[in-house]
């Protein structure tokens, strides 16, 4: 991956998915190391974020670097000034940049004019490093991905769509649950269905969570409202009223199923006090492993210049 982009799950192989969570495992055990210690890594938000700005931040000073948080009021990106400007100027400075922004053409043409790599911290369409970190948990908790089950229940988002993705490149049964009107785009549907077909996997996808759980290796969630969709939240919490994941939805997955959320969560929503607070809840293990999956990616992606 030295020098590649992160914009997507799709710029990666099954072996590099593999490579990473080994790897950060690893690096969880390790400590700090000072393998970065002449790089510098910008952040350049549009949507605030309490995880993923903390953990690239401890990410890249427990590895030896350095690294600078821009806000959205200190770039504008696009507005105050052009995007492709900020690309050149930003690249010239810093070693590599991760962009958490509002439209993934943004995030692409941000990339085409970088002359550093640059990391898809969230867009519209993807979440790559979440699911990244989350099948680092998957792993740890169940020691392989291959032939898991794993449920998501819910909106066809952007985490949904990074975390099929993922789950298909590494062989494993991924099902999505999600109300009519909030499925998953076909675009990423038929990629996550030859990943899997390539790799051993199947993906499923239904308007009925019941099915979607029986059986599940792990069931994860996310909110029903993201940032930017606030004026929706009325509707939307009518669409999802029966995706909740509570008690006797999560009773339907495999006795040794774990719960998994990428939070924030609005409790009382999409996922209840005991599913979340319970005894095979790894929500916070996950929230943790992003900051490891970071540093293995940071180190693989700073291992040279970037790929034209």
């Amino acid at each position: 991956m030295k020098g590649r982009d992160l914009l997507s799950i799709s710029d990666l192989h099954a072996a590099d998915i593999r490579r990473l969570i080994t790897g950060a495992i690893a690096l969880k055990n390790g400590g700090w190391t000072s393998q970065l210690g002449e790089k510098t890594l910008a952040l350049l938000f549009e949507k605030p974020s309490l995880r993923t700005r903390v953990s690239f931040e401890v990410a890249m000073r427990q590895l030896g670097g350095q690294c600078i948080y821009l806000s959205p009021a200190e770039v504008g990106l696009g507005q105050r000034e052009a995007v492709a400007d900020v690309a050149r100027v930003l690249s010239s400075y810093v070693d590599i940049i991760t962009i958490r922004t509002f439209s993934h053409r943004t995030l692409e043409e941000f990339a085409r004019h970088s002359r550093v790599p640059v990391i898809n911290a969230l867009s519209d369409a993807e979440h790559p490093c979440q699911a990244l970190s989350d099948l680092m948990t998957v792993y740890e908790k169940k020691g392989k991905l291959e032939g898991l089950v794993i449920t998501f229940v819910g909106d066809g988002n952007n985490v949904s769509t990074s975390l099929m993705l993922a789950a298909a490149l590494s062989g494993m049964h991924f099902r999505i649950a999600s109300p009519p009107g909030y499925a998953v785009k076909n675009e990423f549907k038929d990629l996550a269905t030859s990943y899997a077909r390539a790799n051993g996997g199947s993906v499923i996808f239904t308007e009925d969570p019941h099915e979607a759980v029986r059986g599940a290796d792990i069931v994860y969630t996310d909110v029903w409202t993201s940032m930017g969709q606030e004026a929706e939240a009325a509707k939307r919490r009518r669409d999802f009223a029966a995706y909740q994941v509570n008690g006797r939805l999560f009773s339907l997955a495999r006795a040794d199923a774990i719960f998994m959320h990428n939070l924030p969560a609005h409790r009382g929503e999409e996922v209840t006090d005991e599913v979340i607070d319970g005894p095979r809840s790894v929500v916070f293990e996950q929230s943790e492993n992003k900051m490891h999956l970071l540093k293995a990616l940071l180190l693989e992606m700073l291992g040279g210049e970037k790929t034209p």
